[in-house]
C-alpha cells in the first residue's frame, strides 16, 4: 500500500501530524499499537512549566533562552510563537475544547491537592489564575462510593492549606452499584459509560442534595468518554459551579482528547491502522523505502515520508537493556552515554539523565542512523532527545510544535 506519508505513533504528535497533513491534501496512514500517554494524561496541555524546579510564569520567554541542543530551539522561537496560536483552534476543530493562553501559564489541580502549571487545559477541568487566589469559597469535594483512583482527603488539605473551607461527600447510584460487584470494573472509563443519558439527571439530583452551602463542587473526572455533551448537561443541572479534577490513570479527558483527534483524522480522510505495530523498515541508500506491520504481514507500507511519533520509554519508543538505550524499530541513532551509571542519578526525585534521551536528529527532525541522515525520515514528540518532558511540564507544547513544524518542513519539499 502506497501512501504520501506514513506515521508511526497515534498519540498527540502523530495524530496532530496526520490531521495536519491531511487537512493539506496528503495521502496519510498513522500505524498505532492503541494505548498512548493521552491515556494518563491530566487533562491539561503544557507548554513550558518549570525550570530548575521553579514555576515558569512566562512559557515563550523561558522558551527563548533554551540551548541549543532541546527540540523547541530547532523548532525556532519565531515558529514556535505563530504556532501555538494555531492549537487551540485546531482542537476546537476535533470537538476539544480548552482554556488557557500561550502568554501567561495558568495553574491546574491535581490529583493530591497541589496546583502546577499548565498552558490549556480541557474546559470543565479545576484551574485557577494564581494558586494563592483561589476564587472558590466554600468546596464541596464529590466522589462516587468505592472509586478508588480519586483523593478527596488530599485535595481537602491542599485547599484548606490555601485557606478554603472544604467538605467530602459521596454517594452512589444503582447503575454504579452494578460495577462495585468488582473491583476492576470501579474505573473511571467504565463510570463514564454509565453517567449517560437519564443517569446524569440523577447524578445532578444526588450532588445538589449533598452540595450543602458549598459554593463551589470539585468532582473526579469520569465524566464524557466519547465526547463533552455530558459534561455540559451535568454542569447545566448542577445549580452551582462544578469543576472536574483529574483523576490517577486511566485518564477520560485524555481518552477523549484521543478519540476526538483521531475521529477528526479519520474524518478529513486519514487511514488509521489501530492495533498494530510496525516491526521494521527498508532503506535504500538515505531514503526509507517502506514498513512491514504486525497485522499487514507480507503486505507492505510504502511511502514518500515517514514520521516516527512512537514516543519514548514509556510507550516503547525508545528502550534500555544493562548495556544500553536502543530505538528498536529502525535501529536508529540514540544520543545517549554507554555507562550505566550515567543514565540515573540515586535519589528518585532527582532530574534523570535518560529522560532526556532519544533519537537523534538534524536541525530539521530528520533521523540518522549510523551516522547518516535518512532524508525522508522525521521523528517529532517524545522519541525526541534533548529535554525533560516531566520536568519541564513541556511534554504535550514539545510533541506539537516539532510535529508542525516537521509538518511543514515536508510540504515545503
Amino acid at each position: 500500500m502506497k501512501y504520501d506519508i506514513v506515521i508511526i505513533g497515534g498519540g498527540l504528535s502523530g495524530l496532530v501530524s496526520g490531521i495536519l497533513l491531511t487537512k493539506a491534501g496528503r495521502k496519510v496512514a498513522i500505524v498505532s499499537s492503541g494505548h498512548s500517554a493521552l491515556h494518563f494524561s491530566s487533562g491539561s496541555f503544557g507548554l513550558f512549566g518549570q525550570r530548575d524546579g521553579n514555576f515558569v510564569e512566562h512559557p515563550l520567554e523561558a522558551i527563548a533562552k533554551l540551548p541549543a541542543s532541546h527540540p523547541y530551539s530547532k523548532v525556532g522561537i519565531d515558529a514556535i510563537t505563530d504556532y501555538v496560536k494555531r492549537v487551540k483552534p485546531l482542537f476546537a476543530e476535533a470537538g476539544i475544547n480548552t482554556h488557557g493562553s500561550e502568554e501567561r501559564n495558568h495553574y491546574r489541580l491535581t490529583p493530591i491537592g497541589a496546583f502546577k502549571p499548565a498552558w490549556l487545559t480541557i474546559d470543565d477541568y479545576a484551574t485557577v489564575g494564581k494558586p494563592d487566589n483561589l476564587p472558590w469559597g466554600k468546596v464541596a469535594i464529590i466522589n462516587f462510593n468505592g472509586y478508588l483512583d480519586f483523593y478527596p482527603s488530599f485535595i481537602a488539605k491542599g485547599l484548606e492549606e490555601a485557606g478554603l473551607s472544604c467538605s467530602l461527600k459521596s454517594f452512589t447510584l444503582p447503575e454504579l452499584e452494578t460495577l462495585r460487584k468488582s473491583s476492576t470494573e470501579m474505573r473511571a472509563a467504565n463510570i463514564a459509560r454509565v453517567i449517560v443519558g437519564d443517569v446524569i439527571g440523577d447524578v445532578a439530583r444526588e450532588v445538589n442534595r449533598l452540595a450543602g452551602d458549598a459554593d463551589t463542587v470539585l468532582m473526579p473526572a469520569v465524566i464524557g468518554l466519547f465526547d463533552d455533551e455530558p459534561v455540559k448537561l451535568l454542569r447545566e443541572k448542577v445549580d452551582r459551579p462544578l469543576y472536574f479534577v483529574s483523576t490517577q490513570p486511566m485518564s477520560v479527558g485524555g481518552m477523549r482528547s484521543q478519540i476526538r483527534l483521531r475521529r477528526y483524522f479519520k474524518k478529513l480522510g486519514g487511514t488509521y491502522l489501530l492495533g498494530d505495530s510496525v516491526t521494521n523498515g527498508v532503506a535504500e541508500g538515505d531514503r526509507m523505502m517502506k514498513i512491514s506491520t504486525v497485522n499487514l504481514g507480507d503486505m507492505e507500507l510504502s511511502a514518500d515520508y515517514f514520521i516516527l511519533a512512537s514516543g519514548s520509554f514509556f510507550s516503547y519508543g525508545i528502550m534500555a537493556n544493562p548495556v544500553s538505550i536502543y530505538e528498536p524499530i529502525f535501529g536508529l541513532d540514540v544520543k545517549a552515554p554507554t555507562t550505566r551509571s550515567e543514565w540515573y542519578h540515586k535519589d528518585i526525585f532527582k532530574d534523570h539523565a535518560y529522560m532526556r534521551y532519544g533519537v537523534t536528529t538534524d536541525d530539521e527532525f530528520r533521523v540518522m542512523k549510523d551516522g547518516r541522515t535518512l532524508d525522508n525520515m522525521y521523528a517529532v514528540g517524545a522519541v525526541l532527545g534533548g529535554c525533560n518532558s516531566m520536568k519541564e511540564e513541556s511534554g504535550a507544547g514539545v510533541a506539537l510544535m516539532t510535529s508542525m513544524k516537521v509538518v511543514d518542513n515536508i510540504l515545503a519539499r
